[in-house]
């Protein structure tokens, strides 16, 4: 009995299980058909307990606000690492145009990301100067942000609002009008390299956009390029980066980004 609970005892400091300190790579890796050839029952790891928003779009508990409101801490000047200074107007981020990209301070791989968006309602121009802006996957991979509303603003498909830019065109258009607000919810996997800088895997990408599924999974080409092929370079963990587009038309804002990892 005795050498019974010592073995008992022995095994439960031996096991892997932990509550509320699991990786996703833990995940990741307990999932491979190689750590479960049987398909067996698994019971270790456990998954963290997350507490959702209490509303579709708020942050939940394990998020990493990146804006909310009330400050631009999170982000820095894409060109020189100077604090950012896009403009905040309660809990809206207007880009500023004349001062730049932003991006974020911390680096990430892999992740979940929140972020709303709204075109001025007072909008002009056409085709790629009307509401330009992007989202820079890895600051490398753009997912485009224009007004393409109802299909009104005639331009290159693959260069229409949801698009993975000059990559891959969005299944459809749901895009709001301006002056309202437009939502992605993005799913990216970053691209992982071989020893010799080669792509052992290309980065993916899900979005959802307004609630609607517009990329499933798709493999992005390479690193966002307007007057060349997309090819990628070897990189690790990267910001995320907002686009100051050049274009004339009167910027957009942002509100409401989060991220998990």
């Amino acid at each position: 009995m005795k050498y019974n609970l010592i073995l008992t005892a022995a095994l439960f400091c031996l096991s892997p299980i932990v509550y509320g300190q699991t990786t996703t790579a833990t995940i990741n890796q307990a999932n491979l058909a190689s750590s479960n050839p049987t398909n067996a029952e698994i019971f270790s790891p456990v998954p963290n307990v997350v507490t959702p928003g209490k509303t579709f779009g708020t942050a939940p508990s394990d998020a990493i606000i990146l804006f909310d409101g009330k400050n631009l801490d999170a982000w820095e000047s894409a060109s020189d690492q100077s604090a950012a200074k896009w403009k905040i107007n309660g809990d809206v981020l207007t880009v500023d145009k004349s001062t730049g990209d932003i991006e974020t301070k911390k680096k990430f791989t892999s992740y979940q990301l929140h972020i709303e968006w709204k075109i001025p309602v007072d909008i002009t121009g056409t085709g790629q100067a009307r509401g330009n802006s992007g989202i820079f996957l890895s600051g490398k991979y753009e997912i485009q942000v224009l007004d393409t509303y109802n299909n009104d603003n005639k331009t290159y498909t693959n260069g229409m609002a949801g698009s993975v830019y000059r990559e891959s065109i969005p299944l459809v258009n749901p895009a709001h009008k301006a002056g309202e607000w437009n939502v992605y919810d993005i799913a990216y996997t970053a691209p992982e390299f071989n020893e010799d800088g080669t792509v052992k895997t290309p980065a993916r990408v899900t979005i959802f956009f307004n609630g609607v599924l517009v990329q499933n999974n798709v493999a992005i080409k390479g690193a966002t390029s307007t007057d060349k092929q997309h090819v990628y370079t070897q990189h690790g963990p990267a910001p995320l980066r907002l686009q100051a587009h050049g274009d004339k038309s009167a910027p957009i804002s942002y509100r409401n980004i989060w991220i998990r990892e």
